[in-house]
């Protein structure tokens, strides 16, 4: 029979476990899938691509995306597929694409005009056809997030709920997991999610038992009270029965870096209690969120417009409360500005709010107080903030994925805006160069395993995270003597090395190094 696709003299990595050594043979695609794998050299195929000196293995799985607006508003998902992404699954830190009824749709207004999407939806099957209709490069998997539920059935208010207003929480739950959500997330230090308690998220946690799903969670501290957070993981893991994940494990600011080790025994004791728990790390010692975390929860209540109200009118005393928090200058010149929204503040992205504020002549907390207000709360921020000892600790944990906590953006385009994190465009190759080839934390089995067949796994993704014949053909052929990441803080929008094609369901997506334009994604639900 004739193939789409032969790809010839590769070494396959196949992704099944951490101890996948390469072999020799050929990969013959057609009608999305692979067909066959062996030796064709002298079968027919409309392309032939020769790999030869170059490692074929599974197209990466990246487990904390966050591009449920991005990709609707440029799908090439550039920054993606040049890093061998086939698979992003999105949803995470309790914002999901759906549902946005009320408040949520309407916390949501400027972000989506910002990026241009004109159409509006209330549920996922709604924003799945919206998605479908435009296409994209990548698979598209989503978890619901529980600030979307929560804003839609309660707003954004500090409060315990109603029984009304649970039971509606848990409506739009079933909903989303019946359109084909793959579980529950959180994101326990944002608006409303910090406003929830444990017994909330365990009630929501055993709605998704229902369907096998799995819940992930960005925790209530990932800092001070971080071991705290991690007890109420493992809680709502233990009262629920679900199979939980934590989303991007770290220990931040200085005086706790030392609390790692207590992490991985309150994690591994779970896990012999028979407790399902894994975790996803991004190759980074700095972090990205929006600016606005920095301040105190109570400024959170009742959403973006009382907060904006908050910064004018209660001004002094949330200066005093963040000043409280982190008293010493130091703090200021480990938080970059990743972008902001208007033309008048572009000079401040890429520099710290130390620098900043020197430039302007204010002090530091009054210059965050002022771009919150000036931007209408629409600032991302770097916050340097870890260890890198612990991240490669971390990394050598056999429970820990790779995402890399990031939206796909393109090089050119309405994305292409500000200076975001460099993981947008370089976690998978970085792991794959600093932590296996240089730094050799990893196996090249095993760190292919970490982003291929074990995301499968933990995840449910079927006939992906493998080579194996009748599997989907997302695949990356990679050289592992190049690969490496080449985007910076300063400077992310730069693709990386050593990737020369990437095929999702047997399409090429990026061939001889060059993205094709093909958008042939599809929705895993």
């Amino acid at each position: 029979m004739g193939f789409d696709y032969l790809i010839r003299n590769g070494f396959i990595i196949n992704g099944r476990d951490k101890d996948s050594l390469p072999e020799k043979a050929d990969i013959a695609i057609k009608d999305a899938c692979i067909q066959e794998i062996g030796n064709f050299a002298h079968i027919a195929a409309d392309k032939i691509i020769d790999a030869k000196e170059l490692c074929i293995c599974p197209g990466f799985i990246d487990v904390h995306a966050h591009s449920e607006f991005t990709l609707l508003a440029d799908g090439r998902a550039e920054g993606k597929i040049r890093q061998g992404v086939t698979t992003e699954i999105n949803g995470n830190c309790g914002l999901s694409a759906a549902p946005l009824f009320g408040p949520a749709l309407e916390q949501r207004e400027k972000e989506l005009a910002e990026l241009d999407i004109r159409e509006r939806w209330n549920t996922f099957q709604e924003y799945f056809v919206l998605l479908e209709r435009k296409g994209c490069a990548v698979n598209f998997v989503t978890l619901a997030g529980h600030g979307n539920l929560r804003a839609s059935a309660a707003g954004y208010s500090d409060k315990p709920l109603s029984e009304t207003e649970r039971m509606k929480m848990c409506a739009y739950l079933g909903d989303a997991m019946t359109a084909g959500a793959k579980g529950l997330s959180t994101g326990l230090i944002y608006p409303p999610g910090i406003f929830s308690e444990t017994n909330e998220l365990v009630e929501l946690a055993q709605e998704i038992k229902k369907y096998n799903g799995i819940y992930t969670t960005h925790m209530r501290s990932e800092s001070d009270m971080l071991l705290e957070a991690v007890d109420e993981v493992i809680t709502i893991a233990a009262q629920s029965g679900v199979q939980a994940h934590i989303s991007h494990l770290k220990t931040g600011s200085e005086r706790n870096w030392k609390k790692l080790k207590d992490v991985f025994e309150k994690i591994e004791t779970a896990q012999q209690n028979g407790i399902s728990l894994t975790c996803d790390r991004y190759p980074y010692i700095a972090s990205g969120t929006d600016l606005d975390a920095i301040l105190p929860s109570w400024a959170f209540e009742g959403g973006h417009k009382k907060e904006l109200e908050r910064l004018v009118h209660e001004r002094k005393m949330l200066a005093d409360a963040v000043l409280s928090e982190h008293p010493v200058e130091s703090y200021w010149e480990k938080i970059m500005i990743s972008s902001v929204m208007t033309a008048r503040n572009k000079w401040m992205e890429g520099k710290t709010l130390l620098s900043v504020s020197s430039i302007s002549a204010k002090p530091p907390v009054e210059m965050l107080l002022d771009i919150l207000i000036e931007e209408e709360l629409q600032v991302a921020a770097i916050f340097f903030s870890m260890n890198e000892d612990n991240l490669q600790a971390i990394l050598k944990k056999p429970y820990t994925v790779i995402g890399s906590d990031s939206s796909a953006r393109s090089f050119d385009g309405i994305t292409a805006k500000g200076k975001p994190h460099p993981r947008g465009f370089g976690s998978f190759p970085r792991v794959l160069g600093k932590y296996t080839r240089e730094l050799g934390v990893l196996t090249l089995s095993e760190a292919i395993y970490r982003m291929t067949g074990l995301p499968a796994k933990i995840f449910k993704i079927g006939q992906r995270g493998i080579i194996a014949k009748g599997c989907f053909a997302d695949l990356v052929v990679f050289d592992p003597e190049k690969i490496q990441d080449r985007a910076e803080f300063n400077d992310p929008f730069q693709k990386p090395e050593g990737i020369h094609h990437v095929f999702v369901n047997g399409i090429p997506v990026l061939l001889d190094g060059e993205v094709t334009g093909a958008l042939p994604g599809h929705i895993l639900r």
